[in-house]
């Protein structure tokens, strides 16, 4: 079994170039690749199924699984994480490859290697695919969140706690805590990183650039485009909008 074609889908794009270099580098070319649901389905939807898939589970506009509930995918799949591998090693056992982040050549090598001695996509994906979602989920409830964080203040080291907060931001490729006392703290963490160890239940990243806490929000109005924009506690910027494809689930995350 020959590999011929390979999308990935990953909505970071320097991990998804970073994955494109080690595969070129072991003779393979990417197709393409795609960084969201609606991007995926459409694309899947529209063009012959590549060969093999590396998938990311998370993606800037929800869950990769959504892509399998719109369009059924003759491919076989990798999924490439970083969530703990507790998980991910009860579901190896049910034949779905994955890649823990961030990604080394070896494991790469093997895992493509693994996909050639078999005969091509997986039979039974979707009831396979249920259960790497039924664990994911699983590992998730238990998962431990972040309570606080340290930031670096000259020769200083301040704990920020969560009731601290009002929102995380991005500007100029550096990430900020925003405090309830309007102050910005800069912390290394990216957005990405940050929507994954802290609580879904008082946080939500409401677009590309903010996570913002349910207790800073003061009220939230319609804006163009069916998107809402958000006043924060003695906070108010342009910025503050809730991407559309986000809508509705910002809605529910508020009940």
């Amino acid at each position: 079994m020959s590999i011929q074609r390979i999308v990935i889908i990953e909505d970071e794009k320097p991990a998804a170039r970073s994955l494109e270099r080690k595969l070129k580098a072991l003779g393979y070319q990417v197709d393409t690749y795609l960084s969201s649901v609606e991007e995926s389905v459409e694309y899947f939807q529209n063009n012959t199924h590549p060969d093999l898939i590396f998938l990311d589970i998370q993606l800037s506009d929800g869950l990769s699984f959504e892509i399998f509930e719109k369009v059924i995918i003759h491919s076989a799949i990798i999924f490439t994480t970083a969530y703990d591998e507790y998980a991910l090693k009860a579901f190896k056992l049910n034949s779905i490859d994955y890649l823990l982040k961030p990604i080394g050549q070896q494991e790469l090598s093997f895992s493509l290697n693994k996909y050639i001695s078999t005969n091509g996509p997986l039979n039974n994906l979707t009831d396979k695919l249920q259960v790497f979602q039924d664990l994911m989920n699983k590992e998730v409830s238990t998962t431990s969140f972040k309570e606080r964080f340290s930031v670096k203040i000259g020769t200083q080291i301040k704990v920020i706690t969560l009731d601290d907060i009002m929102c995380f931001f991005s500007e100029n490729k550096a990430t900020y805590i925003k405090t309830v006392e309007d102050r910005n703290y800069l912390i290394d963490h990216s957005l990405e990183v940050l929507e994954k160890s802290l609580d879904p239940k008082l946080f939500f990243r409401i677009n590309r650039k903010y996570i913002i806490a349910i207790k800073s929000i003061q009220d939230i109005h319609t804006y163009s485009n069916s998107r809402l924009i958000v006043n924060l506690n003695n906070y108010q910027s342009e910025d503050l909008i809730v991407s559309r494809e986000k809508v509705n689930d910002f809605k529910l995350w508020l009940e």
